[in-house]
């Protein structure tokens, strides 16, 4: 029987202390950062406990030396927070990795994995194959898929996606503000659907209409049906969306004469741990609708109705490869 992911604050107070410890490690903490931590420290009687264990592990890898991520980068002096930002390497990926690792699950490790460093601090997350669901008042609603990190200010009407993929729907209310890495959205009376990969940003509107404004080139007006990619030079052409296609918000993963590769790319966003192929199946071809609470059911529908097979090696290890070169 396996164990219940612990909660988003228990995830939440274990991601802060193990980024005070690698400001700490950094050697770039200032005196205001030693009395804030101690203030944090003192503000929950959790806080304190995380940090004891934070300080546990950290001395399990005594022998590692701190400025390990940083001696052999030839690089001007760096600030602060570029100093935090690279100290994670060391501090975050070894003691903060194996208090996870000792805090939670194996699978539920595995699913947390994935998201980035990046998105740890977000104020809410969601883990591989987990969707939510959140109210956030005045007519806005957010729906969260798999693996994503997103900020959310009440006061200011903003949510920012950190990373993974979002629906944002506004009814009757005051606009909301959707912030990407490579422009906003804002949103009256309408939903739309954004999608961050690693330098661009796909915005789908679901419904009404929404502003699009590129962090470079002018803006743009998009209605229910269209979508476009926003990336670091701007906006792309604004294509058709079929707005009758199931998708992640009704828990489907649709696929139109799609290769295998692109598909099992996708499906891989849904499951922990590792799902891989062989080269001599990419190209096969898939098309269908799969609901995506039983992935394990997707990969047997796939050696059902493909030349392959699918080997697991544990739970979260798996490889499709033609049914010939099966060993």
């Amino acid at each position: 029987m396996s164990a219940a992911l612990p909660s988003a604050d228990t995830r939440h107070v274990l991601h802060a202390a193990a980024q005070w410890l690698a400001l700490m490690e950094s050697g770039g903490a200032s005196a205001e950062d030693e009395a804030r931590l101690q203030h944090w420290r003192d503000s929950d009687q959790r806080h304190e406990q995380a940090w004891q264990k934070a300080q546990q592990v950290r001395a399990r890898f005594a022998g590692v030396p701190p400025t390990l991520g940083l001696a052999s980068l030839d690089r001007p002096p760096l600030d602060r927070r570029q100093l935090l930002k690279r100290a994670l390497g060391i501090a975050v990926v070894a003691p903060a990795a194996w208090l996870a690792y000792r805090q939670l699950p194996l699978a539920a490790w595995l699913a947390y994995r994935q998201l980035p460093l990046a998105a740890w601090s977000a104020d809410v997350q969601t883990a591989t194959g987990e969707h939510r669901q959140l109210a956030l008042g005045e007519g806005a609603s957010l729906q969260l898929n798999t693996a994503t990190a997103v900020d959310i200010d009440g006061a200011a009407r903003q949510v920012r996606l950190v990373d993974g993929e979002l629906a944002l729907s506004v009814q009757g209310g005051p606009a909301m503000t959707l912030l990407t890495t490579v422009g906003l959205v804002q949103v009256s009376d309408g939903e739309v659907c954004a999608r961050q990969y690693s330098e661009q940003c796909r915005i789908v509107v679901l419904r009404g209409v929404a502003q699009v404004q590129p962090m470079q080139g002018p803006a743009l007006q998009l209605r229910a049906g269209q979508q476009v990619r926003l990336g670091e030079h701007g906006a792309g052409e604004v294509q058709p969306w079929d707005l009758l296609q199931a998708d992640w918000r009704t828990g489907v993963l649709s696929a139109q004469n799609l290769n295998l590769a692109d598909f099992l790319t996708e499906l891989g966003r849904y499951r922990p741990g590792v799902l891989q192929w062989s080269p001599q199946v990419a190209a096969l071809r898939v098309t269908g609708s799969f609901r995506l609470d039983d992935t394990d059911r997707i990969l047997s529908l796939l050696s059902a109705s493909l030349p392959v097979q699918v080997q697991s090696r544990t739970r979260y290890w798996i490889t499709v490869q033609g049914r010939d070169n099966a060993a």
